[in-house]
């Protein structure tokens, strides 16, 4: 059994099938996720700033059983922040099937997940796309929302200019321009679909800047102390989420509006099972807000995705050398 790397995760599936398939497991409901573990650890004794594992099981009678365990560590500079590995294995037999890098799965299984909900909330005609954020998930979410809307300009914004560009170089192949965005303002006034992946502390995202029609995809703040998007963003948007309940409790974005009673849990208007049974893509003359906390469902599709198209290429194999 060997190690399936990231290079080979991102090169044997596409965007447009990752987004089918989850929105047929999030229709169908047919996969099992127990309650996932979040451990928080003190990484150095030098400093109180802390790390994050996560131990997220999930399982499809009859198919494959995974688990992903992964190290989110904030100060981490030199190397990705998100670190681990997913192992998947034979649900009926136990036997295990393949290994693979979990920074990979989790940024394509996000990535998808925000496209898949864009495909219902974002407007028809999304042409525009600011990414605020340079991370593991920036060039993802660009490729994923391009793949279910007429993206034709994308706009990023990061701290370093620097790191912005290298999102901007990272994009080259695709058919639409790219470029840096000097100011977050700026590019809300323009953009049609902003999607938002960072570790910030505080709002970036204000609700002041707001279009009449927009869609706000908001992906990162995976912790009650951090925040993407200001009260009034979040008070004025239609707000959607990946699963309930988990995202009312494991994001600053929704849980500290909530608990100043800016909103209620009432007014989250649906969640990816819900859309997923309506017909895609919808009309819409409003300001949506999508708010993903991530989801072991997820993660089982795309592995189990990723090692199903593997192992469909290396059967066909011999019949391709045959064939030369």
């Amino acid at each position: 059994m060997h190690f399936i790397t990231a290079e080979i995760v991102r090169k044997s599936i596409q965007y447009p099938q990752l987004i089918n398939a989850l929105r047929e497991a999030f229709r169908n409901q047919d996969i099992e996720t127990p309650q996932r573990h979040h451990h928080h650890f003190q990484y150095s004794r030098e400093h109180q700033n802390e790390n994050t594992l996560l131990l997220m099981p999930a399982w499809q009678t009859g198919r494959f059983l995974g688990v992903k365990t992964v190290v989110v560590a904030p100060d981490n500079r030199e190397q990705p922040s998100i670190q681990g590995q997913y192992t998947l294995f034979d649900a009926s037999t136990g036997t295990p099937q393949a290994i693979m890098d979990a920074s990979s799965i989790t940024a394509m299984r996000t990535a998808a997940a925000s496209a898949l909900a864009a495909d219902y909330l974002a407007p028809i005609d999304a042409g525009v796309l600011l990414m605020v954020g340079t991370g593991t998930l920036a060039p993802e979410l660009i490729r994923a929302h391009a793949s279910v809307r007429p993206i034709k300009e994308v706009l990023v914004w990061g701290r370093s200019p620097e790191k912005a560009q290298q999102v901007v170089d990272a994009l080259a192949d695709m058919p639409c321009s790219a470029v840096v965005c000097s100011e977050i303002q700026q590019g809300m006034a323009r953009a049609d679909i902003v999607s938002c992946a960072t570790l910030s502390k505080t709002p970036l995202l204000l609700g002041k800047w707001l279009k009449s029609i927009q869609h706000i995809d908001l992906v990162g703040a995976y912790r009650p102390d951090m925040r993407e998007a200001d009260d009034l963003l979040i008070k004025r948007a239609a707000l959607y989420v990946d699963v309930m309940p988990h995202a009312l409790s494991e994001t600053g974005d929704l849980c500290l509006p909530i608990k100043r009673g800016v909103i209620s849990e009432a007014s989250i208007r649906g969640h990816l099972p819900s859309l997923c049974h309506l017909s895609a893509p919808i009309a819409r003359s409003e300001v949506t807000c999508f708010k993903s906390v991530g989801h072991a469902l997820e993660d089982l599709v795309t592995a189990s995705l990723v090692h199903t198209e593997l192992k469909r290429l290396y059967s066909a194999e011999p019949a391709l050398s045959e064939t030369r």
